[in-house]
């Protein structure tokens, strides 16, 4: 991790802005990323910022069942075939990814390729992988962030869970078959 944080000199007054700057994952990120204990992430919501054709900026709201890291550098991403932010991409190529963790702001500026699915998916997803270009981690001294957009699951929860487990799968062996 590279860390440009914009504190100043001691001659100069302090600034409350923090910022450090990434190209890959640091550890708290990939451990959120990395599709495991699923249950205990529920909550966690991402935006995905994408810009369509008429240049607007479009946001997907995503959780971790649909996000997974394999490595320290890439972001595979499930998005159902009619979301606006599928056809953005496959259009442009570009993403951002932005959400709250560990009481700082991040945004992720991904280059996005479409993903073959894996043998046996029938989920109906569209599967992407994203290399991170740049990301950054912002905070402030004076504040600290609790959340961003957060969510309960209601009624049928735990097949949620079982739909993001297997979603989860199909990322994964997806993207292992990328690295052969």
């Amino acid at each position: 991790m590279t860390d440009s944080s914009a504190a100043s000199p001691a001659s100069a007054p302090a600034r409350p802005l923090e910022q450090n700057v990434f190209d890959e994952w640091p550890a708290n990120l990939r451990a959120l990323f990395d599709g495991s204990s699923l249950a205990d992430k529920t909550g966690f919501t991402a935006s995905l910022l994408t810009v369509d054709t008429d240049g607007h900026v479009r946001t997907s709201l995503l959780s971790l069942g649909e996000l997974y890291a394999p490595d320290s550098r890439t972001l595979c991403i499930a998005l159902w075939p009619q979301a606006r932010a599928t056809r953005a991409i496959a259009q442009n190529a570009r993403a951002a990814l932005s959400f709250v963790c560990d009481a700082a702001f991040y945004q992720v500026q991904l280059r996005v390729l479409p993903l073959p699915c894996a043998p046996g998916d029938d989920t109906g997803l569209v599967y992407l992988t994203g290399s991170i270009d740049a990301g950054e981690a912002q905070s402030v001294r004076y504040a600290r962030l609790t959340g961003g957009i957060t969510f309960e699951l209601q009624g049928e929860g735990s097949a949620v869970l079982e739909r993001w487990e297997r979603q989860l799968e199909h990322l994964k062996r997806a993207a292992a078959a990328l690295s052969r």
